[in-house]
């Protein structure tokens, strides 16, 4: 199908990158800045996972977009500058990593420029964003809206992508998540603060991702993997991530794109579908906060 979103492939594979490093653990207290283990434990990301995850995308010459809090880019404009070098997107991941959801709609918004921000002093452009933890609240898309950001990959509401309309004629596309394809449900362990508690085999990972896409052929999925340097930047891991990538390439009708690139093929695509943000209505008195 000329124009289709999916390139005439049977599924299309983003490999997304959550470079988080120290964020996620300062956001659930600034006292774990004192934790040198912890600390250390997620510097593994950005100084040893990420160079070793570009030398693999090179390798297998495929593109990926990673998802960078502004606070890690201000910290380490070299190993944003060397994404960037090597061909890949990079999208907007909050500048604190503190999920919206847990803020005031003014917090937030400070939040978000200030993120954007950090990106433009760089001289990168963001089309792109991504919620800490997923967790987008209605404030969110607003500032997708104000600030001309092209998509955003937050939502669970389907596994292809679809478009958003915010209203006043202007849509951005939606490229949706599950937790069956990320990588922070089979590894990600730290006793304090507790992140997770189970680490798994990478063939068991591996198994369950090429199950995945296996079936998401038959329906044109988006295969939207969603992986952390600190997590599958460790060697046995990264080693199932090539494999997995080896395979894709294998199957010759899956195509590996950047997040932003199959954006606007989904903003073109007049079959794609559009939609508003989901929207509730609930009875306080039957479901009270």
């Amino acid at each position: 199908m000329t124009g289709a979103w999916h390139d005439d492939g049977s599924a299309v594979v983003t490999l997304t990158f959550d470079v988080d490093a120290e964020t996620p653990i300062l956001a659930a207290g600034a006292r774990y800045a004192d934790h040198l283990m912890t600390m250390s434990h997620q510097a593994y990301g950005p100084d040893v996972g990420v160079p070793r995850i570009l030398e693999l995308l090179d390798d297998l010459g495929v593109p990926a977009t990673f998802f960078v809090p502004g606070w890690v880019a201000e910290r380490r404009p070299a190993m944003v500058a060397a994404i960037a070098e090597h061909g890949h997107e990079i999208a907007h991941h909050t500048y604190s990593h503190r999920a919206p959801t847990s803020l005031h709609p003014d917090e937030e918004r400070a939040d978000f420029e200030r993120g954007l921000a950090v990106f433009a002093d760089q001289g990168i452009e963001i089309v792109g964003y991504r919620a800490a933890q997923w967790e987008a609240a209605r404030s969110t898309f607003g500032l997708l809206r104000d600030h001309g950001l092209r998509y955003d990959s937050s939502l669970m509401g389907d596994d292809r992508p679809y478009a958003l309309d915010l209203g006043d004629g202007v849509r951005i596309a939606e490229l949706p998540v599950h937790w069956s394809l990320d990588d922070w449900e089979q590894y990600a362990f730290l006793p304090e603060p507790q992140i997770g508690s189970v680490i798994e085999s990478p063939r068991k990972v591996l198994e369950l991702w090429r199950a995945e896409l296996d079936a998401m052929r038959n329906y044109r999925c988006l295969f939207n993997l969603c992986l952390h340097p600190f997590l599958s930047g460790r060697p046995s891991r990264l080693a199932a991530v090539r494999e997995l990538i080896e395979y894709g390439l294998g199957l010759g009708d899956v195509r590996f794109r950047r997040c932003r690139d199959v954006a606007e093929a989904a903003l073109a695509d007049p079959d794609v579908p559009t939609r508003g943000l989901p929207d509730v209505t609930v009875d306080r008195a039957v479901y009270p906060d």
